[in-house]
Parts: C-alpha cells; sequence; structure tokens
C-alpha cells in the first residue's frame, strides 16, 4: 500500500497480519497484526490487537497493544485503547475509555456464518463459514459449544454419524467440522458460541444458517 492510499476494512472482514504504509485506512472489522498509517479510524464495533504506528487517529471502536500516535489520538465515546500507549496529544470523550493494563481479550466469532449441503448429505464447516477471532489464546484453547440444531446436525468428520455439541477452533481450521442434513427438511441451522482458556465467551449464542441445494 501507498502512503496515498485509503483502505476500508469491512465488519465481515478478518485480517491476521501486517498493513504497512497505509494512507488513511478505515476498520469495522477486525485486525490482528501490526498497522502502519497516516491516519487510523476505528469505527464502531471495530477492533485491532496488536502494534499500530499512526501520525494521528480516531477511535471509536477498541484498540489494544502496543500503540505509538504521533500526533493527535482521538478517543470517542464508545472507544476503548488499552496497553502501551504513547501518543502526541490525546482528546477523550465522555464514556470513552483509555487504560494502561491489557486485559484478557474475550474471543469474537466471524465468517459468512452460512453453511451450504446438499440434500441428505454432509458438508466440512469451515473457516470462512465460522471462525473463532482471539489475539490471546491458540487455536485448541477456544472451544465452540453449539446448540439448538435444525435440519441435521453438527460432527466430526470420523464419526459423521454422531452428534457433537464442542469442537474447537483447531477442529474447525483442521477441516473436522461437518454439518450432516437430515435428509428433508428445507434449511437448517445451528447455534454456536465460542469461549477461551480463561472462560470468557463470545456472548450470546450466533445462528448459523444452512442452506439446502
Amino acid at each position: 500500500m501507498t502512503s496515498n492510499s485509503r483502505t476500508l476494512i469491512n465488519s465481515d472482514m478478518v485480517i491476521k497480519g501486517d498493513i504497512k504504509n497505509a494512507g488513511q485506512i478505515e476498520i469495522r472489522g477486525y485486525v490482528e497484526g501490526s498497522v502502519s498509517a497516516a491516519h487510523l479510524m476505528i469505527h464502531e464495533g471495530g477492533r485491532v490487537f496488536g502494534t499500530v504506528k499512526a501520525d494521528a487517529a480516531e477511535i471509536n471502536g477498541r484498540l489494544q497493544g502496543n500503540v505509538a500516535v504521533k500526533n493527535l489520538i482521538s478517543i470517542g465515546s464508545t472507544g476503548f485503547v488499552g496497553g502501551d500507549v504513547r501518543y502526541g496529544q490525546l482528546a477523550l470523550a465522555s464514556g470513552g475509555d483509555l487504560n494502561a493494563d491489557v486485559h484478557n481479550v474475550p474471543p469474537g466469532i466471524a465468517g459468512d456464518l452460512n453453511v451450504v449441503v446438499r440434500k441428505g448429505r454432509s458438508v466440512r464447516v469451515t473457516s470462512a463459514d465460522l471462525t473463532a477471532i482471539d489475539p490471546d489464546d491458540k487455536t485448541d484453547a477456544l472451544v465452540y459449544r453449539v446448540s439448538n440444531p435444525a435440519g441435521g446436525f453438527v460432527a466430526n468428520a470420523s464419526a459423521s454419524t454422531t452428534s457433537i455439541s464442542t469442537f474447537t477452533e483447531a477442529d474447525i481450521q483442521a477441516g473436522h467440522i461437518v454439518f450432516v442434513h437430515d435428509g428433508a427438511a428445507s434449511s437448517g441451522s445451528f447455534e454456536a458460541q465460542v469461549a477461551d482458556a480463561s472462560g470468557a465467551t463470545s456472548g450470546a449464542p450466533i445462528t448459523v444458517s444452512v442452506t439446502v441445494i
């Protein structure tokens, strides 16, 4: 990216890696890694974990890690900035939070939250469908709990006739998790929640829809 570029990370995007030499970058989704930009904007709901270097920053979401802002960092009423933070100037709105202590970051769930399966068949649940995001924990420590399956069930690919209610992010990334269609329903779904090693969760279970073709 060039210093004159404008980059938008949408709310459904997950980036794990480095963003270098950006001009203006707007983040509505999730970034884990390092970000170097002239002007960083994190919108409400956006999350950045890692190393950030910017000339100026507007934070209305969550920024945590090693942060260096040369000029003004502006933290809005919905913004949170935590970690090792250095800045030239600070503007902190009522309700905003600047905290030098790094706390455990609860996991989140991303992906398109939709699985496509042929009638009466099974299909692997991939990271594009469902993925856990957490900068604190390894994939085998991120445990999903599945509830309220409809139109079929979730199983391990090695034992696809047996329903399961828990599995890990490592299982998804290894291709071990499948959704098995019941052969009759015109659509399906299941609810998922993920917890990290400390017990923090992604919040209320989210619904993963199943499209039957």
